[in-house]
């Protein structure tokens, strides 16, 4: 498929290319990006063209306006809760959660092109998604939480429990998934989940800056480093994420009288 087929094909997902780079911009209706079962639906699919194609040769991931991704998922209340978002049946969660989660995470990884995301601000939904990528740069006013899972009545299990851990260590990981931890962008710097800090008016020009200079290397090069550096998560991934939407989907239909 051509990047004219697929470049409008997602409502959730603006795209322009200049000279290789491809810069996608995630956005609902032109504000920022609000999680939802069609945004979720747009990301799984426009991974999957993106990485398909071969004249994409660096590709930036950013938000719109002044928050990256969001709502935040408010705590339910005091004692054992389910989800607002729980499923009806088994073949729900599948569909919209085990299946196209799995692959959600697997097609971006699947991009096998250096990555870069430019975290404009709040990133309080699926924050996982851009910590990904392989250079991370961050607004001044950027906030890191995962505010849907735990905190917001879900098992932590759709790529978070192997990211978090992971890049933070396993005590501070464990800690930021269980409390709906807020960090700030210095303290994600602080513990590794960001490269640089950036005024907001200074964040895209920054990414695109460092996505010409990543193009200067052989294409080949680029490739198979980007290749080499996601193996590690890709086998993580593969192992621990099926696993991980298992066990949030069985929690997710408790009922609690």
């Amino acid at each position: 498929m051509s990047f004219e087929e697929y470049s409008t094909k997602y409502g959730s997902v603006r795209m322009r290319r200049e000279n290789g780079i491809l810069e996608m911009q995630f956005h609902t209706l032109g504000g920022p990006l609000r999680w939802s079962k069609q945004a979720h639906e747009d990301l799984e699919r426009a991974f999957l063209d993106v990485g398909r194609d071969r004249e994409n040769e660096v590709v930036i991931l950013t938000g719109t306006g002044d928050e990256y991704s969001g709502p935040t998922v408010q705590p339910s209340g005091e004692g054992g809760h389910h989800s607002p978002r729980s499923p009806g049946t088994a073949e729900e969660w599948d569909k919209m959660w085990f299946w196209e989660g799995r692959h959600l995470l697997m097609n971006l990884l699947n991009i096998e092109v250096p990555v870069i995301a430019a975290i404009n601000g709040p990133c309080v939904r699926h924050a996982e998604i851009p910590l990904l990528s392989d250079i991370v740069l961050a607004a001044e006013s950027t906030t890191i939480q995962d505010s849907a899972h735990y905190h917001g009545g879900l098992v932590p299990g759709d790529g978070v429990h192997v990211l978090f851990p992971l890049v933070m260590g396993p005590t501070r990981g464990r800690y930021f998934l269980l409390t709906g931890q807020i960090l700030n962008a210095q303290e994600a710097k602080d513990v590794g989940l960001v490269n640089e800090i950036l005024p907001a008016e200074k964040l895209l020009p920054r990414a695109w800056e460092l996505a010409r200079q990543l193009r200067l290397r052989p294409p080949l090069l680029r490739r198979y480093t980007r290749v080499m550096l996601t193996q590690d998560l890709k086998t993580r991934m593969h192992d621990l994420l099926g696993y991980g939407l298992a066990v949030e989907g069985l929690a997710a239909v408790q009922r609690v009288d």
